[in-house]
């Protein structure tokens, strides 16, 4: 320690010594600035400012090196030699100049610390490289292991100072530069006192030695270089500065607008955020700064995030609240440094909306009870489970019996309102665990676990239920289900198959009367598969000529006067041999065929009435179907041109049941085909529902009374009284009266006496084809009963 203080205090000039730890000093930051600077510039730029800096760093060590050598007071004479001196320079720039270039860039501490050692090692070479070129008038003499220690202290204080310039951790930077000074000043002072001079007389200055005056100019110069290059780096550290400062409050008023949050961050710490992100994680602006993004997205690293790719997230609220987000890492450059920003985007609205078109997309939304698709999901989630061993299941498909009725004569609001009611009526009581969904319409479905057992159950439950009225704004709405029941464990794990099962269930169920329930039973495949082979033979049929229409006369009861006949559709299937009417029509009205099959039938009976006497009709029956066809008009008008029979002696037969559900379109082509000429017969009038309204509505030139009264006659008082009753509604109308299912002359002679217009039965004449219906009436043109 007291070679110390003698060395520094009484062997230098202490003027000199302050003088050098300033130029020390300042070269220190002028070389640190300039090479900022050159780290923050591209190209050619980039590599001159570069230069500059390791100039600038070779410079400082040298002039401060050679400014204590000048402060040095040795007691005799010295000088400098100038083949060493410049030497020196050019190995200190070299090596410290490798050594600078090793440490720039994003290298792992290893890698710094190394380049740090050599940059270290050209301050020792250039520190021992000017002291052998100082020259006294004496020896000179080294103390090997205070070199070598000072020199080893000094390399790797030096690797410190370039591994804290480059530290994550922002609070490790501003060591760098103290810790390079101390380098140097380890290195000389430890070079300093090493070396010991002896004072002898005899050894003179060599003649090419520079005397410390010669040499003082040429360090002053230096001097005043890397002070004018410290202001230079100065001008530049206070440029870029305020640049950062304008780049960040730009991208702070621009973030400020925007929707998302944004962080920026470095080295995953967050720099800078907006007030989106502020409001997103409760956090204010000072809270968030300096704090690691990773402890804001819950252990979420920056270095993990794809950038310019969205990723969930979740951010971690300021009161411990979780909150879904999606982030998104983009590189964002201010002035010259790249900065990482993270966009943040709440995601809690979004999944919001999405939960809500999932309950959309999966509820009915009239009802509230589950979907089409959300049943058939869960049908195949039960079917798999039960395949897998799981309790098994049974399929129930419910169909309203009088809805229909409800919405036509009550309207479509308040037939809503029905539905939910149902809807409420069926999930009290199903249990929990039981899926009830609305398919469409007036189509409901129960999924209840269990076998067939606890389906009958359910089914039981569910009539009873359905047997109490509706109290729906103020009606009292009575309306029955039909149920069709399919159990898994019976009939598999098909979805669809248990489905089309428990379908064919539910047809036999309303075909046999309605308010009731069927288990599936393999016939009812059998008689689906019987109705599908009779529907493929049907379209044959019509495509190819199979089905005739036959004809079953009509006379006047009091003279026997034939009048006219009734056109029937048979088929006489080539393999099945005669097919009744009642077997084939409705299959017609399922599969869309009726309106093809009733256009024949009218098209053929035109064609054969219109070779018959004038005072004659044709009689052809409308299905409801047709009667809802708004072409219907024009498809009559056009057979009747096609014929050529006269309207006037077309009649058309519709039921009471085809009138039910009338929509207007029946309404209006009933007048319109009556405006035409063509006349308009009620047929199996008394068996339907208010008649008397029927007969006011619409435009009836006749009314037929239906075969369950007329059989009934004569020995039936009631039913001659309602006979009776009907012939002299009709006659006060101005409407003609036919009696339907005439067998017996008591029935014919009763007809005649009331004074009924036409009589049609088997009495008077079974359907026949049109070349005997030619010989028994159109030749004879009398009847003769009984003959």
């Amino acid at each position: 320690m007291q070679a110390l203080y003698t060395c520094l205090g009484d062997l230098h000039d202490g003027r000199l010594l302050l003088i050098a730890a300033m130029i020390c000093i300042v070269g220190v930051y002028a070389s640190f600035s300039i090479a900022a600077h050159a780290g923050r510039s591209e190209r050619r730029a980039r590599t001159s400012w570069g230069l500059l800096s390791i100039l600038a760093a070779g410079a400082t060590a040298w002039a401060t090196h050679m400014i204590l050598l000048l402060a040095f007071q040795p007691g005799m004479l010295s000088g400098f030699d100038p083949v060493l001196t410049v030497l020196s320079l050019i190995v200190g720039l070299v090596v410290i100049g490798i050594g600078m270039g090793l440490s720039i860039g994003r290298h792992s501490a290893t890698r710094r610390f190394g380049a740090g050692t050599i940059l270290g090692a050209g301050i020792v070479g250039l520190h021992y490289l000017g002291q052998a070129s100082y020259r006294v008038t004496g020896e000179t003499h080294w103390d090997g292991s205070l070199v070598t220690s000072s020199s080893v202290l000094g390399m790797l204080i030096c690797g410190l100072s370039i591994v804290s310039a480059g530290a994550r951790r922002k609070p490790l930077r501003p060591l760098s530069a103290p810790l390079l000074l101390l380098s140097i000043a380890v290195i000389h002072i430890g070079g300093m006192l090493a070396m010991q001079l002896l004072f002898d007389p005899s050894i003179s200055l060599p003649p090419t030695a520079l005397s410390p005056e010669t040499v003082a100019p040429a360090v002053a110069a230096v001097s005043l270089g890397l002070i004018a290059l410290a202001f230079v780096g100065l001008r530049f550290t206070i440029n870029a500065k305020l640049q950062a400062r304008r780049d960040q409050l730009r991208l702070r008023e621009l973030a400020s607008v925007a929707i998302e949050g944004l962080a920026v961050c470095n080295d995953g710490i967050i720099v800078s955020t907006n007030a989106s992100l502020e409001r997103l994680s409760g956090y204010e602006q000072d809270e968030l700064i300096g704090r690691p993004i990773a402890s804001l997205l819950m252990g979420q690293q920056v270095a993990s995030l794809p950038l310019g790719e969205e990723q969930d997230a979740k951010l971690l609220h300021q009161q411990n609240q979780v909150v879904p987000v999606r982030v998104v890492r983009s590189e964002v450059k201010l002035g010259s440094k790249a900065q990482t920003v993270i966009a943040v985007r709440d995601q809690r609205e979004r999944l919001r909306t999405e939960a809500h078109i999932r309950v959309l997309a999966y509820t009915d939304a009239l009802t509230g009870l589950a979907n089409r698709q959300r049943f058939n999901d869960l049908l195949e989630e039960h079917a798999a489970a039960c395949a897998y061993g799981v309790e098994c299941f049974s399929l129930l498909l419910l169909d309203l019996d009088q809805f229909k009725a409800v919405n036509d004569t009550l309207g479509h609001g308040l037939g809503d309102k029905l539905l939910k009611a149902v809807a409420e009526r069926l999930t009290a009581i199903s249990n929990s665990n039981d899926v009830v969904a609305r398919l469409g319409g007036d189509e409901f479905a129960i999924i209840i676990t269990g076998r067939t057992d606890a389906a009958r159950q359910r089914a039981d439950a569910l009539l009873e239920a359905f047997s109490m009225p509706f109290a729906v704004d103020g009606h009292m709405l009575g309306i029955s289900t039909s149920i069709g029941i399919a159990s898994a464990f019976e009939n598999g794990f098909d979805p669809i198959e248990l489905t089309r099962k428990a379908d064919l269930a539910l047809y036999e169920a309303k075909r046999e009367g309605r308010n009731k329930y069927r288990l599936f039973a393999d016939e009812l495949s059998l008689k689906a598969q019987a109705r599908r082979s009779l529907e493929l033979d049907l379209r044959h049929a019509l495509a190819h000529d199979q089905l005739s229409v036959y004809y079953q006369p009509q006379v006047d009861p009091r003279s026997s006067t034939f009048e006219g006949a009734e056109a029937l559709v048979r088929w006489f299937h080539p393999e099945r041999g005669s097919i009744a009417p009642i077997d084939f029509i409705a299959i017609a009205e399922e599969a869309g065929l009726i309106a093809k099959l009733g256009e024949f039938v009218l098209r053929e009976a035109c064609r054969e009435a219109a070779n018959w006497p004038e005072a004659t009709r044709i009689a052809v029956n409308l299905s409801p179907i047709q009667l809802r066809d708004r072409q219907l008009p024009n498809i009559v008008r056009a057979i009747l041109n096609q014929t050529g029979l006269p309207a006037e002696r077309l009649e058309l037969e519709v039921t009471e049941s085809a009138l039910l559900h009338d929509d207007g379109v029946t309404y209006s082509n009933l007048h319109t085909l009556q405006a035409c000429g063509i006349r308009i017969a009620l047929d199996d009038f008394g068996t339907g529902y208010s008649s008397l309204s029927y007969l006011r509505r619409f435009p009836f030139s006749k009314i037929k009374i239906d075969r369950s009264f007329v059989s009934q006659v004569p020995h039936d008082a009631d039913s001659m009284a309602i006979v009776e009753t009907v012939i002299t509604l009709a006659h006060r109308l101005g409407m003609t009266v036919t009696a339907e299912g005439v067998e017996t002359h008591a029935q014919l002679h009763f007809a005649a006496l009331k004074d009924c217009q036409q009589a049609q039965g088997y009495l008077v004449g079974k359907p026949m084809d049109a070349e005997e219906l030619r010989l028994q009436f159109l030749e004879e043109k009398q009847l003769k009963v009984g003959t």
